[in-house]
């Protein structure tokens, strides 16, 4: 398989297409997230990102009457959505690996099974803390940073397992981690998220995708500042399409962005969310038109289940 570097590299300066999709809640059916994938296929995309989530405490009454926490997965399947992938649309899976609800010997089998299927790719991240807990916690036995995340897999690329008592292959993973061009929600300041970041790089991450924006110049100070901090990988921007009204506050508030005025403006002079999806869409070709004249390795769509807004603008800038 090829790496996403590679991709980058073999296209010679020209802008690439990608996605990243959400596998469904368990027990539907994977042909409608294949369905929606379809279309999309018109755009070439090397490389397809599949998220991984983390399980979740359900409280649920036990046989004697208490309340038991539960702890349960509800979008399972990230490794057989890759391989269906690979399979059905001959395009590079690129797994999410996360720290969150997951042993560091949990993390190398998972690592073994994509090694297996020949996944050259992984995206490696921290996750999300668990609904209930607010703030980050680690599993016992886990990772409690996306940094030593990097290092287990970078170890890994060189033959160094956790409890190896022989001699062992070496897996050949490129490493793509996360940027925030509006500041990761933990980090304390900007400088400290920068150095976070560059510790990334220097521990063995091969490019960096950064969190959804909506105003360009966010995402062109971040590779302004990243290159002055010496970090040098392709850095991929993370973009999603706004849908509804609904979106300005709910994606402000789980993803720590903020939205441009003349965008909100737009959006909220709507009669219906049809309507916004439309200014999302004609936002979303203004932003890819600039970017692409930035000249960024690749737009990344977030595409979040849906795919026809992105069709849209994919038909108007590539």
């Amino acid at each position: 398989m090829t790496k996403v570097t590679e991709f980058i590299s073999q296209a010679n300066g020209k802008t690439l297409f990608s996605i990243e999709i959400i596998p469904p809640v368990k027990g539907q059916n994977i042909n409608e997230l294949f369905d929606s994938i379809e279309p999309l296929m018109e755009y070439k995309p090397p490389f397809i990102d599949v998220t991984y989530h983390r399980e979740e405490l359900i409280d649920r009454v036990g046989t004697n009457g208490l309340i038991e926490r539960i702890p349960v997965r509800k979008r399972p399947g990230t490794v057989g959505i890759c391989a269906r992938l690979m399979e059905r649309f001959h395009v590079d899976a690129v797994p999410h690996v996360i720290c969150g609800g997951f042993t560091r010997e949990e993390t190398e089998d998972v690592l073994f099974d994509l090694h297996y299927l020949g996944i050259d790719n992984v995206l490696v991240l921290r996750g999300d803390p668990e609904k209930s807990a607010g703030v980050f916690q680690a599993k016992k036995g886990g990772h409690t940073y996306a940094s030593e995340l990097v290092t287990q897999v970078h170890n890994m690329n060189n033959g160094i397992l956790l409890n190896a008592e022989t001699e062992t292959a070496p897996t050949n993973f490129c490493i793509g981690v996360a940027g925030y061009p509006e500041k990761h929600f933990d980090a304390t300041s900007f400088d400290t998220d920068y150095e976070h970041l560059r510790r990334k790089v220097e521990l063995g991450a091969n490019y960096i995708v950064t969190q959804m924006f909506f105003d360009n110049q966010k995402y062109f100070s971040f590779v302004e500042r990243c290159r002055a901090e010496g970090i040098t990988v392709p850095i991929i921007p993370g973009l999603k399409p706004l849908a509804t009204k609904k979106q300005l506050s709910v994606l402000a508030s789980i993803f720590h962005l903020e939205f441009p005025e003349d965008l909100v403006k737009a959006a909220m002079q709507c009669a219906s969310d049809k309507d916004v999806r439309q200014v999302g869409i004609e936002w979303g070709v203004q932003q890819c038109r600039e970017l692409l004249a930035y000249g960024v390795p690749v737009l990344h769509f977030y595409t979040m289940g849906k795919s026809d807004n992105v069709a849209q603008i994919a038909k108007q800038v590539f």
